[in-house]
């Protein structure tokens, strides 16, 4: 579902624009409808008052209902969201009012170290499902911070994404550098966020500055070289005041080298930028190992030496082997249990 379907119902029944965003400020920041002094109720068409109970707290609700939550040693939680139709994404609440959302089921851009990928892409979020991800984690914890960088790559949903994002620096009451938009690379982002009413900081996926390993690593990415990915990363911090965080997921022989350390300090230098280190998070099944940590620190303190801004990220929820995609793939693997067992089949733990 996206947002304008539920503005359109919301006109059917007599709304404005002031009672829409009524509406859609209390459901994207959480809030009860009935709650405080200026209630989202009062001045309503009555229409819409009536309806409210009926169809904004039954359809709308049903958009993300939280089926498991997995909180790790460091503070983050994951959450596994069912939603309306029966199919599952991925949310993760980090710690200091962090909140990661999902934008797809599944992903087609295939990253070889990604469990996410591995199906493909099933289906896009409407924006109102990425909004509500938000709404669900707002219950359980404050949300001051969200991050597309779950389930997804946001720049294959970009009309959505873009959706999500402005109801959410808006009438959700976010800041606009806390809501960051994480892409492998597309040309569309670059010519479409300029030009949004709420800018998000954005990050890049670069995870190498070797163009025939990255795309190896990404092989349904753009096919943009990490200079230029670099360069049109720049002129967009220029002209929104946030640095680009370059994401870098970390794996142990096959993009941790010097010549790759060598390449970061060359294509960052003086940059607007600050590069995260991410330690790769073992999946089952895939042939990658995580870096040793002392040759990461190592890693960190080289580029700090060479003048660029960098830091070790820690992939949420290592602890509970719930890295992107792993407890929707142990969800769907019960689910085929239960459909082909010819008989009961023991409960398993998500």
């Amino acid at each position: 579902m996206r947002l304008d379907d539920l503005r359109q119902h919301m006109r059917d029944l007599g709304a404005k624009p002031c009672h829409e965003e009524k509406v859609l400020r209390a459901w994207a920041q959480g809030l009860p409808f009935e709650a405080g002094p200026h209630p989202a109720t009062h001045f309503l068409p009555l229409a819409l008052r009536d309806a409210l109970d009926d169809w904004l707290m039954a359809r709308i609700e049903a958009l993300a209902t939280l089926k498991s939550s997995h909180p790790a040693e460091d503070e983050a939680v994951r959450l596994l969201v069912a939603l309306a139709d029966g199919q599952t994404v991925e949310s993760v609440l980090l710690p200091r009012g962090g909140l990661c959302v999902s934008t797809q089921l599944g992903c087609a851009v295939g990253c070889t170290f990604c469990m996410t990928g591995r199906d493909g892409l099933i289906r896009q979020l409407g924006s109102a499902e990425i909004v509500a991800q938000v709404v669900l984690a707002r219950r359980l914890r404050a949300v001051k911070k969200v991050v597309f960088m779950g389930m997804g790559e946001p720049a294959h949903n970009l009309e959505n994404v873009l959706d999500a994002i402005e109801l959410l620096g808006t009438e959700g009451g976010i800041g606009h550098k806390n809501l960051v938009f994480s892409t492998v690379g597309d040309a569309r982002v670059f010519e479409h966020l300029p030009h949004g009413r709420v800018k998000p900081a954005l990050a890049l996926s670069l995870h190498s500055t070797d163009a025939a390993l990255r795309a190896r690593l990404l092989p349904r990415a753009p096919r943009i070289a990490p200079e230029a990915l670099v360069d049109a990363g720049e002129a967009y911090a220029r002209a929104t005041g946030y640095p680009i965080q370059y994401q870098w997921t970390l794996i142990d022989g096959i993009n941790d080298s010097q010549a790759e350390m060598d390449g970061i300090v060359r294509l960052l230098k003086g940059k607007y930028a600050i590069m995260n280190l991410i330690p790769y998070n073992t999946i089952d099944g895939l042939p990658y190992r995580r870096p040793d940590p002392a040759r990461t620190a190592e890693h960190i303190r080289f580029l700090h030496r060479h003048g660029i801004l960098a830091k070790t990220r820690q992939s949420a929820g290592q602890d509970i082997d719930g890295g992107c995609g792993q407890l929707r793939a142990r969800e769907v693997a019960v689910r085929r249990m239960r459909r082909d067992a010819p008989g009961p089949v023991p409960p398993v733990a998500l």
